[in-house]
C-alpha cells in the first residue's frame, strides 16, 4: 500500500482514480514554454510518481506546446494499465508564450491529433475543454458549439470522456445538456474560494472537481495561520493546504505539479496528513469564508 492510498479514491468516467494525482505543467520550461531546464529530471519525476502509486496525471499539448506529452510518453509509454492520462484543449500558445484561445472545430481537432500523437495513444481517456472567454478565470459564453465537436470526437471514439475547465455553473449546466461531463478543473485553494459552492455542488452529482493552482500557482500560498498549523502538524504548509482540499470534499482530486521528485515526495505525503478540527476551522478562516458561506 502507498501512502497516497489513504487518501482514498473517486470515479471519474467510470475509472477508479487516486484522489491524489500528478500535474504535468512545471515539466516544460519557464513559464510553461520550451523545454525543461533538465530533461532527465523531468522524466525521472514521472517515473517517481508512478512508483509512488499515482494513477491519475493531468497534461496538454499546450504545456510547452508540444512538450510535456512527449516527456510523458518518453518517461511512461507503454504505460501501466490503470494510469489515467486527462489531457485538455481549446487554447494555443503564441510565439511570443502568449495563451490564446482555440475553439473552432479545426483548432480542437489539431488539438485532438496533437494529444493522441504526442502521448502515443489511440484514445484520450478524458479530454477537458478550458473555456477562454477570460485568461484570468471564469467568465460567462456559450461553450455549446466547441462542446458538440469534442462530443464528436467522443462518437468516433478519439475521446472516451469529456470534463470542463475555467467555467462557470452556468457553463457546466449548459455543457451537460451536451454531453456527460465527469470533471471540472477550475482554480481553487485555501485562499481562493469562490466555487466553494460549486465543489458541493458537483459532490451532489458525483463529479470530480479538480482543483488547479491547488497551491496557489505563480503566487504560492502563504498566511501566519497556514504556517501555525504546519509548524503545530510538524507538517509543510503547502502539506496542510494540499490536505485541507483532501478533507474539504471527497469528490475532490489533486494534481499538485513540481518538476523535482523532492517536492513530489512531500506533495505526495500529504495524503496521509489528518487536519484536526482545530486546524481545519483556522484554515477556513484564510479566505475569510467557510464551506458554508
Amino acid at each position: 500500500m502507498h501512502p497516497i492510498d489513504q487518501a482514498g479514491t473517486f470515479t471519474m468516467g467510470g475509472r477508479t482514480v487516486k484522489r491524489m494525482g500528478y500535474g504535468a505543467m512545471q515539466l516544460a520550461g519557464p513559464g510553461v514554454f520550451g523545454p525543461p531546464r533538465d530533461h532527465d529530471a523531468a522524466l525521472a519525476v514521472l517515473r517517481a510518481a508512478i512508483a509512488a502509486g499515482v494513477d491519475h496525471i493531468d497534461t496538454s499539448d499546450f504545456y510547452g506546446p508540444h512538450v510535456t506529452n512527449r516527456i510523458i510518453r518518453e518517461a511512461l509509454s507503454p504505460y501501466p494499465a490503470d494510469l489515467v492520462l486527462v489531457t485538455k484543449i481549446g487554447a494555443r500558445r503564441g510565439e511570443d508564450a502568449s495563451w490564446n484561445p482555440a475553439f473552432s472545430a479545426d483548432d480542437l481537432a489539431r488539438a485532438i491529433d496533437d494529444n493522441l500523437r504526442h502521448l502515443g495513444l489511440e484514445a484520450l481517456d478524458v479530454v477537458n475543454l478550458r473555456a477562454m472567454f477570460s485568461i484570468h478565470g471564469p467568465a460567462e459564453g456559450s461553450l455549446t458549439a466547441p462542446l458538440k465537436a469534442l462530443a464528436d470526437f467522443q462518437r468516433q471514439g478519439l475521446v472516451r470522456h469529456i470534463g470542463l475547465s475555467n467555467v462557470t455553473a452556468t457553463q457546466i449546466a449548459e455543457g451537460r445538456g451536451i454531453a456527460e461531463i465527469v470533471c471540472v478543473q477550475n482554480q481553487y485553494n485555501l485562499a481562493q474560494r469562490d466555487d466553494d459552492a460549486l465543489v458541493d455542488s458537483l459532490a451532489a452529482d458525483g463529479i470530480a472537481y479538480v482543483p488547479f493552482f491547488p497551491l496557489g500557482g505563480f503566487s504560492p500560498l502563504q498566511s501566519a495561520e497556514l504556517s501555525a498549523v504546519a509548524t503545530q502538524l510538524d507538517a509543510t504548509p503547502m502539506q496542510v493546504a494540499l490536505a485541507w482540499l483532501l478533507q474539504r470534499s471527497p469528490n475532490i482530486l489533486l494534481i499538485p505539479g513540481t518538476s523535482s521528485v523532492a517536492h513530489l515526495d512531500e506533495n505526495l505525503a500529504a495524503a496521509s496528513l489528518v487536519l484536526p478540527a482545530d486546524a481545519v476551522a483556522t484554515l477556513n478562516g484564510i479566505a475569510g469564508a467557510s464551506p458554508a458561506h
